[in-house]
């Protein structure tokens, strides 16, 4: 009868599974414009502004707060193309241009002549259409997207209403309804899908990098994007890339998807035969020279009670240890499989 205490695993002995665990994310447009005081520029207390001025980010508490957990990344950029736009008289026409390139570097990649790609409309390089070539970029903190953004969760809704004062008048909602089905992997960044608003393309999602990418044009009912009266236009050109992602802030009345945790796991089947793991090693488990379990019947068989399974590298290094619910009787008229899963 042998008495095994180590068992090598094989690869009969394992299987691996994964499992996607989702989280709805809603994003108030009170949050992200309206719930807090604002300081002295008149700007809410949880928006973080930097000295570069390139973008905003948003917390859902003060961002001085040691509780305040970053929200996202909002601004705003426009290629070369559109020319319009990128002249050197535009207000930070270089950054906003370097802005655009920055993205469309890491999300759209290059063509085959090296040079970076603007943004596509329908996510078909491979042939000519509509580009965005003027852009709102919001990038997801990690901490709300996870892994990934599921496909065909994410709405947005941004009011377009023609007077600053009542922007929600007039909503305009945006989602990437049936992406799932028919989403888009020529990226560098990984998959995404086309976020419409009425049936028309007005940007783009990507669900691993967390970050939307929306064409300006979704304001343009919108006579006042600002306070002082601005056009989508006029604050694309005539104002900073702070100013602009103000306005945006103010014009976007919620967000919502859900977000994707992936689980993989190992799973270890632990089979004990009849003739293993009968016997322990713990010193408790003899009182001179006698089974203690055995209730000092030298006739009844060898038991032990398994409490604990450890897995161990070919070191026989311990990697993880798992203990079951209640002890297990083990002798040699029985067998044990105990199913060990580790996650990672």
């Amino acid at each position: 009868m042998a008495n095994s205490f180590f068992k090598t695993l094989t690869s009969a002995d394992r299987t691996q599974s994964r499992t996607l665990l989702h989280e709805n994310i809603p994003i108030t447009g009170t949050l992200l414009s309206g719930t807090y005081n604002t300081d002295s520029a008149g700007r809410e207390v949880n928006v973080k502004v930097f000295s570069h001025g390139m973008f905003q980010s948003v917390y859902d508490y003060p961002y001085a707060s040691s509780s305040a957990n970053h929200i996202l990344d909002l601004s705003t950029g426009f290629s070369t193309n559109a020319t319009s736009l990128s002249s050197s008289t535009t207000s930070q026409a270089a950054k906003k241009v370097n802005i655009y390139n920055q993205m469309a570097q890491v999300l759209a990649g290059y063509d085959t002549g090296s040079n970076v790609r603007t943004f596509d409309a329908d996510g078909n390089f491979a042939a000519a259409g509509t580009k965005h070539h003027n852009a709102i970029f919001i990038n997801f903190s990690r901490l709300l997207v996870k892994d990934e953004i599921k496909k065909g969760s994410f709405s947005m809704v941004v009011g377009t209403g023609s007077a600053y004062a009542t922007p929600f008048s007039a909503i305009s909602t945006i989602t990437d309804e049936g992406a799932a089905a028919s989403y888009h992997s020529n990226s560098p960044a990984g998959e995404y899908g086309i976020l419409k608003a009425a049936g028309t393309s007005v940007g783009l999602l990507y669900y691993q990098a967390g970050i939307a990418v929306l064409t300006s044009s979704i304001f343009n009912n919108a006579s006042q994007m600002n306070a002082a009266a601005k056009t989508t236009v006029d604050i694309l050109t005539g104002s900073n890339i702070d100013a602009f992602a103000d306005a945006a802030r103010h014009r976007i009345q919620n967000i919502s998807f859900n977000n994707t945790t992936e689980l993989n796991s190992t799973i270890f089947f632990c089979r004990a035969n009849h003739n293993e793991f009968n016997y322990s090693s713990n010193p408790t488990y003899l009182d001179g020279s006698k089974i203690v379990v055995k209730d000092n019947e030298p006739l009844n068989l060898p038991r032990s009670y398994v409490t604990t399974v450890g897995l161990y590298s070919p070191d026989n290094e311990l990697m993880a240890v798992a203990k079951v619910s209640e002890p297990l009787r083990k002798d040699p008229t029985n067998e044990l499989t105990l199913r060990v899963r580790l996650d990672y």
